[in-house]
């Protein structure tokens, strides 16, 4: 079982979500001295105390990764920075050219009505 399993739904499509998961892939290199290789889809990667893979489709991206026991104690700082790569790289891109919806306010206020006088 994974230490790390992380998961991410993208709408970029699997040209541009293996571009980005290079991306991702070159800065992790560079955090944690990460090497690896890709096999399709997947990149393998590993370094002393750390091996996993991340997985390219369509519609999303995997991440897992084992960690040795000293790097254990590294675990969330490692998981912050994988989640915060791929929030960056993966996360939806608000479309275009998109107008803000006006919300109105309704005509009339509406207040509670009550049937009953109050009891003295």
């Amino acid at each position: 079982m994974p230490d790390i399993d992380i998961k991410r739904a993208h709408d970029l499509g699997l040209a541009a979500a293996r571009a980005a998961a290079d991306r991702m892939a070159d800065d992790l290199r560079r955090k944690f001295g990460l090497s690896g290789d890709w096999r399709g889809n997947t990149l393998h990667f590993e370094r002393p105390g750390i091996t996993g893979k991340l997985e390219v489709a369509e519609a999303a991206v995997h991440i897992t990764a084992t960690l040795g026991f000293l790097m254990k104690a590294m675990k969330p700082s490692i998981e912050k920075a994988v989640m915060g790569e791929l929030d960056r790289l993966v996360a939806p891109r608000p479309a275009t050219g998109a107008k803000k919806l006006a919300t109105k306010p309704s005509a009339k206020p509406v207040t509670p009505k009550t049937g009953s006088k109050p009891r003295r």
